[in-house]
């Protein structure tokens, strides 16, 4: 009889966790230090599946299907299967990643030739730009920073006279009022690509968007990969079903997803839009939160455990 109740315990407690790892929250690592300041590499934190509707799991069987549907809204940090893995069909058995979403269906933004975002109206707080300082330079700045209680990083690039390096703009503005009167750090000349800066608008359910050079070889990803659609790129003009179009029509609402850190290149710069049916929720809480670099008994975040993410 005490083996049957245990049994029953074992099998019970097994079904609790399926059913909130499935339906309530599931736990995700950070994997990389491309959502700093906001989430460090290693912080360990919850995702709630019902921020945006709860997808239901076995999409294999059941096909894509969500309960009591939400809008994704700007700056959320959401976690999403990778929409660019074609190898494996099925969503939801996908890998995960975690980015920053900054364009919702309808919305406009302005792009430069490498897809990034330059509208610092998208701005979120923690987000990273990239600046220049002089080369003779770097040990000032490397003793200034701890003072100021900013992560060094490393460097991202270097001409003869320059080092590069990524900072939030709130960092920039500690940096520049640090220097007072002659400050020797400014952002990276971004002229040539605000000379090309074209309007990118996000797909939607039922919307219609027009096509354009800088837009039509990732409209056409979007066809092939999630409305799957025939399409092709032939000598400058997009194909649909075999026939030529300057406008595309779209089954589904699509999100633009950015990494705090410009140099990480894994959100929609490398993937393309992410469609609604990939979310699997937002990023709610940080359960646990430690250096790398530390030993077993130091380098606990006490004061980042248990805050909810923004």
């Amino acid at each position: 009889m005490k083996v049957w109740k245990t049994i029953g315990l074992i099998a019970g407690t097994i079904l609790v966790v399926v059913l909130l790892r499935g339906c309530v929250a599931i736990p995700y690592l950070i994997p990389s230090s491309g959502m700093e300041n906001s989430l460090y590499r290693g912080e360990r934190i919850l995702v709630n599946k019902w921020s945006y509707g709860l997808r239901l799991p076995f999409m294999a069987w059941l096909g894509y299907h969500r309960w009591g549907d939400k809008p994704v809204r700007k700056d959320d940090i959401i976690v999403f299967n990778n929409p660019a893995n074609l190898k494996e069909p099925v969503a939801d058995r996908r890998e995960v990643f975690i980015n920053r979403c900054i364009g919702t269906p309808g919305d406009t933004l302005l792009i430069d030739s490498l897809f990034s975002v330059v509208s610092s109206e998208q701005d979120a707080p923690d987000q990273k730009f990239l600046y220049a300082y002089p080369r003779n330079r770097e040990k000032q700045l490397d003793s200034l920073l701890p003072l100021l209680n900013i992560k060094p990083g490393p460097i991202l690039g270097q001409d003869s006279v320059r080092n590069i390096r990524s900072f939030s703009r709130y960092e920039a503005y500690l940096l520049e009022q640090s220097l007072n009167i002659c400050p020797w750090i400014e952002p990276l000349d971004q002229t040539d690509s605000a000379r090309a800066l074209k309007p990118l608008i996000v797909p939607g359910k039922g919307k219609v968007l027009r096509v354009y050079p800088w837009n039509r070889t990732l409209l056409c990803n979007t066809l092939v990969m999630h409305e799957h659609r025939q399409a092709e790129v032939r000598n400058d003009t997009l194909f649909v079903d075999g026939k030529p179009t300057q406008h595309c029509y779209f089954t589904k609402d699509y999100y633009w997803v950015v990494s705090n850190n410009p140099v990480n290149l894994s959100d929609s710069r490398l993937f393309g839009f992410v469609p609604k049916d990939h979310i699997i929720g937002k990023a709610s809480l940080i359960w646990f939160s430690k250096r790398d670099d530390s030993g077993p008994f130091s380098g606990y975040r006490w004061e980042r455990i248990g805050q909810q993410i923004h």
